[in-house]
């Protein structure tokens, strides 16, 4: 339908919007060109300024803004309040840290003076999912504005609510016409925007095929890119873990955004010693979950966003089962009760286990509420197994055990390691994965080093 909002929980259009024509397009793309000329020389204090009052409308209009993000891709409204709080935070942490972190460093050598400065790329092309409408962009341009970049988002066709709402934010806060702009374009234009000469760098948070095709584009151009893709992370269960506090946090590890989040626990990987009780109390997890409507505060699980989503996820899930998997709990798209008339995109919670490793859905990232159970003999047997993926974004691993947390830490292959704790990203710490999840990095210093050219000066 290309760039609509349609409510997930019900499938009804809400609003079309009309993409950019070419000629609106360019027009966007040389004002933010134009912006940075004078933008780069305004003040760290200025900029943070403007920042700070973008966090402040956040947090004022948090549950507008979180009931934007329910009504146009299913998110539960409490998770969506606290996603909005998130992105005021970001915008604080960046205010009041950008200047040190982009502050000259002067480096001994045989000049008379030599320093290394930072100073900001350029226009940035911005292109973001739908899963953390806010979050995902704010995580972004924070730190790329104070950096004194200019940046133009691309945001998911889905959301184009989310996208226009996050630039008016953005203006009503004070930064300058044209230093943050929408793009409301679809896929096929991004290539173009990604080769026009007055874009510097892009970063994509989304699929292996979209942060593919634009990393082509951007190296053919010779621009920098960075990319937060895929993830399947493994979520490791000794015999020494806490037991229950590792059910609840992987019942919510699995379950946040809908299950929906690129760094949610999806295999689940249990040392045979406690693998029964495990699954035992992990089904009855699932079968607590309360499904239904995004917009009510008692809601676990809302809908998946899409009904593409769904149909794909519910394929993968029959495949797991026709290859040998079990399937403890779900398995079924959930249309509500008897006398609950549910036409949205809603899916049951589901736990298959031990998927067999012949069967392609192995190797594959689910994106919605599926948990993937095995068993294992050994820590050995745990931590290949977790390995033994094409992704490597992030692991959570639980332990009292000194000697296992270290091999953990130290073994497994992933952008960031969570012991007795849910994998997720802070402002305060860099945030990326390896492998086919990606590379570069966005959050603390290292995420606003990313867009900056690092110069060198020699001076005798």
């Amino acid at each position: 339908m290309g760039i609509a909002s349609i409510n997930p929980a019900t499938g009804l259009l809400i609003k079309s919007f009309e993409a950019l024509e070419p000629d609106a397009l360019q027009a966007k793309i040389e004002a933010a060109a134009l912006a940075f000329d004078h933008y780069r020389n305004t003040s760290f204090e200025q900029r943070g300024d403007w920042l700070r009052r973008a966090a402040a409308d956040l947090r004022e209009r948090s549950t507008d803004f979180a009931k934007l993000m329910t009504l146009e891709m299913g998110k539960p409204i409490t998770q969506a309040i606290a996603e909005v709080e998130k992105c005021a935070w970001v915008c604080d942490y960046y205010a009041e840290h950008a200047a040190a972190f982009l502050a000259p460093e002067s480096v001994e050598t045989d000049a008379s003076q030599s320093w290394v400065m930072y100073q900001p790329l350029g226009v940035i092309l911005a292109v973001m999912p739908w899963n953390f409408p806010f979050w995902q962009v704010f995580r972004f341009a924070a730190p790329a504005l104070m950096a004194g970049n200019t940046a133009l988002l691309k945001h998911a066709s889905n959301v184009p609510q989310c996208a226009l709402a996050i630039e008016s934010i953005l203006a009503s806060a004070g930064f300058p016409e044209a230093v943050f702009q929408t793009l409301l374009i679809p896929a096929a234009d991004v290539e173009r925007v990604v080769r026009s000469p007055q874009v510097k760098a892009a970063t994509l948070t989304g699929s292996e095929i979209a942060g593919a095709s634009l990393a082509k584009a951007a190296g053919e151009c010779l621009k920098k890119t960075v990319l937060e893709l895929g993830g399947s992370d493994p979520f490791i269960v000794t015999a020494s873990a806490d037991l229950d506090e590792a059910v609840a946090v992987a019942t919510k590890a699995r379950m946040l955004n809908n299950g929906q989040s690129c760094i949610a626990a999806k295999r689940f990987i249990v040392l045979e010693p406690v693998a029964e009780a495990f699954a035992e109390k992990f089904v009855q997890a699932f079968a607590a979950l309360h499904i239904g409507d995004p917009t009510q505060d008692s809601t676990d699980l809302g809908p998946l966003a899409t009904a593409k989503i769904r149909e794909q996820l519910h394929h993968q899930v029959e495949v797991s089962i026709a290859a040998g998997a079990d399937c403890l709990i779900g398995g079924q798209l959930w249309t509500g009760e008897a006398t609950d008339d549910r036409s949205g995109y809603f899916y049951e919670p589901t736990i298959l286990k031990n998927i067999p490793e012949a069967c392609p859905t192995y190797r594959e990232e689910f994106f919605g509420p599926v948990a993937l159970l095995f068993t294992v003999p050994s820590l050995d047997a745990a931590i290949a197994l977790a390995n033994d993926s094409p992704f490597g974004l992030g692991a959570s691993a639980w332990t009292q055990d000194e000697s296992e947390r270290d091999r953990l830490i130290q073994e497994l292959e992933a952008g960031s390691v969570f012991i007795n704790g849910m994998v997720k990203s802070d402002p305060r710490l860099p945030f990326g994965g390896i492998k086919h999840s990606g590379y570069g990095r966005e959050l603390g210093r290292p995420g606003i080093l990313e867009f900056v050219n690092v110069k060198t000066v020699w001076v005798k």
